[in-house]
């Protein structure tokens, strides 16, 4: 299949899917629809709820594409490739109705970055997270302010500096990533349906005024997270990190 970004309207949900046959890894050309699809829910009067997915059944997102970045040679070329999940952070971030996650499977990196900055999540017990830039020697930067902000910093350090290790779905629940498990797919759908449902019974003026509470003390991000994002595009240009990304080039 394609890769692709659909958006449904029904009954005042926006259902937002994003896809792509390589584990759902999103490019740069992914990114700027995923955000554009956010922002657009955010502004149409006849949404209440947005709802937050991936196609496939069993990775929700392998992060960014690692395609492109074997392919930077410049720091601008970096900064730019690195403000991709940036952009879709900040859009979920100020658009003013509630996003609810829906996380079928593994996330890694980016992924957990996306799922960390909807304002409710649901998962299976199969969505175990992992954040793995430190293996090709850059960092977390960017999706860290999402990350850290429902894990704490302690949860979020915990899982940056164990770049080799996937923590479980149980550890992501533990943690506030995740609100509710769900043993099956089927179960996770029913839910997060049942929940978007009710939510869009409550004034959306109270639930926009509460994602703008909820969010307080992140109005600097769109700052924060382009030096972020200049952080990684220099690093993505490192020696050690070059040597790594040698090895993946075919």
């Amino acid at each position: 299949m394609d890769p692709y970004v659909k958006k449904q309207i029904k009954n005042n949900i926006a259902t937002i899917e994003f896809f792509h046959p390589s584990h759902n890894s999103l490019p740069s050309s992914l990114l700027s629809e995923l955000a554009r699809a956010i922002t657009s829910a955010g502004e149409d009067d006849n949404v209440k709820v947005v709802i937050l997915k991936s196609g496939g059944d069993r990775t929700f997102c392998a992060g960014a594409s690692f395609n492109e970045l074997v392919d930077i040679t410049d720091e601008e070329t970096g900064k730019q490739f690195f403000l991709g999940f940036a952009n879709v952070i900040n859009a979920m971030r100020k658009c003013p109705k509630f996003i609810v996650g829906r996380v079928q499977g593994k996330t890694v990196g980016g992924g957990v970055g996306l799922a960390s900055a909807t304002d409710y999540c649901m998962a299976t017990k199969f969505a175990s997270i992992k954040l793995s830039e430190l293996n090709i020697g850059i960092g977390p930067f960017v999706v860290g302010p999402a990350v850290q902000r429902k894990l704490g910093l302690s949860g979020m350090s915990q899982i940056a500096m164990n770049a080799d290790e996937f923590f479980s779905a149980e550890w992501a629940l533990q943690k506030g990533l995740f609100t509710e498990l769900f043993d099956t797919t089927e179960a996770l759908d029913e839910a997060v349906h049942q929940f978007a449902k009710k939510l869009c019974t409550y004034n959306p003026k109270a639930m926009t005024e509460m994602k703008t509470m909820f969010w307080r003390g992140t109005e600097d991000w769109d700052q924060l997270l382009t030096q972020r994002a200049k952080i990684s595009g220099r690093l993505v240009l490192s020696e050690f990190t070059k040597k790594v990304l040698d090895k993946f080039k075919t």
